[in-house]
């Protein structure tokens, strides 16, 4: 016989532990039946941002295109359109799928919760843009209607995201594509950069190493199926045309005027003068502010006065006050030579 005291304890332990199991909202099958809501409510919303951004792209999404853009399985695949078809979120044409006016709708919320997030990480914290996709794609199923709407209002209802494209409105316009892949362009042709793709994360690494961010003007110097080679801002870069097909340009007639190229505040030597003409795109955030509030707008004088032994920092005089910046830090900033102007 189990003494009382016991006995007792047992029984407790046992009801806790039941307790624990079924307890509503905050036990184990509670938590277990909303982990698994919410990544079904994550996979529906996937599917729907897939399916609107081939629809934005005179694209026919199919069931291979969703398994390749979700990572699922054919069977996986099958199921989830087939819930989306229940919920009268989508309907079969063929031999692919198209969004109901309620799928496009839903699909449009999600992409400007994505959209706004980017542009707040690219514009109000140091993350290194390579995250911003990846974060974002988390914030946007937490995000509400509500929260985004407060987002966008305190952003001053930016119009495009980090990568150039559109944010939809709260109303849920948004303008149409435009644009051509920049493997597109022939030899001697220019354009202007509208937009940069962010997947694969391996590709857009490798297009914001070489400095290209929406903006930017580019001229293609050389083309043939195997490189692309173009210049931007006086710098060349080489990339394979998959990888140029991840950017989207504007093409410009050739009497367009093409910045620069300017020099950097770096390359001044001691007692050399210039004056901004502007930030590179690639600084942004909190570093761009940083610049920004220590006067380094356009048609401000900076000279460069002195070099540590180390050869970094530089001390320049900016509006009376002396300043030191790295080569990182100087390198973002263009500037024009005043010529004569040493000391």
């Amino acid at each position: 016989m189990v003494p009382p005291l016991e006995a007792l304890i047992i029984g407790t332990a046992v009801l806790g532990l039941c307790l624990f199991v079924v307890w509503p909202r905050k036990g184990l099958i509670a938590r277990f039946i909303r982990v698994a809501h919410d990544s079904q409510q994550v996979r529906v919303e996937d599917a729907l941002k897939h399916l609107y951004d081939c629809e934005y792209r005179n694209l026919v999404c199919t069931r291979q295109s969703l398994c390749g853009a979700l990572s699922i399985s054919g069977d996986e695949s099958a199921k989830l359109l087939s819930q989306l078809e229940d919920l009268r979120l989508l309907v079969a044409e063929g031999d692919g799928f198209s969004l109901t006016d309620e799928g496009r709708s839903y699909a449009l919320r999600i992409i400007r919760m994505h959209r706004l997030w980017e542009r707040y990480l690219a514009d109000e914290t140091g993350l290194d843009e390579i995250e911003w996709h990846r974060e974002a794609e988390a914030k946007e199923h937490l995000l509400t209607v509500s929260d985004a709407n407060a987002l966008a209002e305190r952003m001053g209802n930016p119009r495009f995201d980090p990568h150039g494209d559109p944010i939809p409105t709260q109303s849920g316009e948004i303008p149409g594509s435009k644009g051509i892949p920049a493997s597109r362009l022939s030899a001697g042709d220019i354009g202007e950069i509208t937009h940069i793709e962010d997947e694969p994360d391996v590709v857009f690494a490798q297009i914001t190493a070489l400095g290209l961010t929406p903006g930017m003007r580019i001229r293609i110097m050389a083309s043939d199926p195997k490189m692309i080679r173009l210049e931007s801002d006086g710098i060349e870069s080489v990339l394979a045309p998959s990888v140029a097909a991840n950017i989207t340009v504007q093409r410009l007639s050739l009497e367009t005027p093409v910045e620069g190229p300017y020099d950097s505040l770096a390359m001044l030597r001691p007692g050399e003068t210039g004056r901004v003409v502007g930030i590179s795109k690639t600084c942004r955030g909190l570093q761009r502010r940083r610049l920004l509030d220590l006067g380094i707008i356009p048609g401000t004088r900076i000279r460069a006065e002195m070099t540590s032994v180390a050869g970094d920092p530089t001390s320049y005089r900016i509006r009376g006050a002396a300043i030191a910046l790295r080569k990182s830090q100087a390198g973002l900033v263009k500037i024009e030579r005043e010529k004569g102007a040493t000391s």
